[in-house]
């Protein structure tokens, strides 16, 4: 193992390096069949993102199988390597100061179309650690981040005004790494953003994907409606009988244990949720020249699909389909057919 921790590092040597925004201390890990063989920084080295090449992969393959004593045949051998290749790690993972904020991000890196995921109330950028491999092995580069007060993002007052929006925050980010056009994707809370965002800079999408969200439209009728068809006391239940269905509550217990981790870390105490910049309307939506997906949960009590049904007749040409035996967190329950869904619509554009 320390033979291949070496070959490793000398691998790295001859790597092709990847531009970096920020010089933020990376981890490095390495995964083989899904079991961690290293994960490094020597002494106080930084090691900076870097991106292996079929050579490269295929020696570590070779190096690994001798190794470990596997002694596969061809076909096994490209197995292996096809597993290693399927895993991902963000090729950063840190901070960038923007006006009024110190954001916590992740991007994969890569030359591909950009795809940003924009977090739940509920939730951080963790949230969609399940979604981030799939997008990755499809060919994107991929981007979350905290939103402000939320997980490891702090306000800044001294950087700028407060608490500022989603949206706003978003445009900075997209600007610091010079990403012109991008896919976008807002789940719940981060449909608002979503919203807010293709209201406000429609040219930089190539995309939009709103997924059990309300999308913090301001309609009278509406209003009336979700007052009378909502259960009672619904808003004080606990936050995963609100978000997460029966039964993955009932099957998947480590899962929950995970979304409930996630959860706890999600607005800061105190922290203010940000508004939108524009006030959204059904109106406004029929603005939207934006090729957009609207994906409820079939079992989502905060959003059910006939909330979202009421959005999809105000977009013009929005598409609509509904995910199965998912809730308001669908892409956390419902990971693979979640990116099967939105990769199947983004490829379009």
């Amino acid at each position: 193992m320390l033979f291949l921790f070496n070959f490793l590092r000398a691998l790295r040597a001859s790597a092709v390096q990847s531009p970096s925004p920020a010089s933020q201390e990376s981890l490095k890990t390495c995964k083989i069949k899904g079991l961690t063989l290293c994960r490094f920084i020597v002494g106080a080295e930084k090691l900076k993102p870097w991106r292996m090449n079929e050579t490269h992969l295929m020696l570590i393959g070779l190096t690994a199988a001798a190794l470990l004593d596997l002694h596969l045949g061809a076909g096994s051998l490209f197995l292996f390597m096809a597993s290693a290749a399927q895993t991902s790690i963000p090729r950063f993972a840190g901070y960038v100061d923007l006006a009024g904020v110190r954001l916590w991000y992740t991007d994969s890196g890569g030359s591909g179309v950009p795809l940003v995921l924009l977090h739940a109330n509920t939730g951080n950028a963790d949230s969609w650690q399940y979604n981030i491999p799939g997008f990755v092995e499809a060919g994107y580069r991929v981007i979350t981040f905290d939103r402000r007060g939320w997980g490891r993002s702090t306000a800044n007052p001294d950087g700028g005004p407060q608490p500022g929006t989603i949206a706003e925050d978003l445009h900075a980010l997209v600007e610091y790494l010079k990403i012109d056009r991008f896919h976008l994707v807002g789940v719940a809370g981060g449909g608002f953003a979503a919203y807010d965002y293709v209201l406000w800079h429609p040219e930089r999408l190539r995309s939009m994907v709103v997924a059990a969200s309300g999308g913090a439209i301001v309609d009278e009728e509406l209003r009336q409606l979700r007052q009378k068809t909502g259960l009672p006391g619904f808003s004080s239940w606990p936050a995963e009988f609100r978000e997460v269905s029966m039964g993955y509550m009932a099957t998947n217990p480590e899962g929950l244990k995970r979304w409930l981790e996630i959860h706890h870390n999600s607005q800061q105490k105190g922290a203010p949720a940000q508004p939108q910049r524009t006030t959204i309307t059904f109106e406004k939506l029929r603005s939207i020249r934006v090729p957009t997906l609207l994906m409820p949960g079939d079992q989502d009590l905060q959003t059910p699909p006939w909330v979202m049904r009421r959005q999809l007749a105000h977009i013009p040409g929005a598409q609509f389909m509904v995910l199965p035996e998912a809730a308001h967190s669908i892409n956390w329950e419902q990971p693979e057919a979640f990116n099967r869904n939105v990769l199947e619509f983004i490829r379009k554009y």
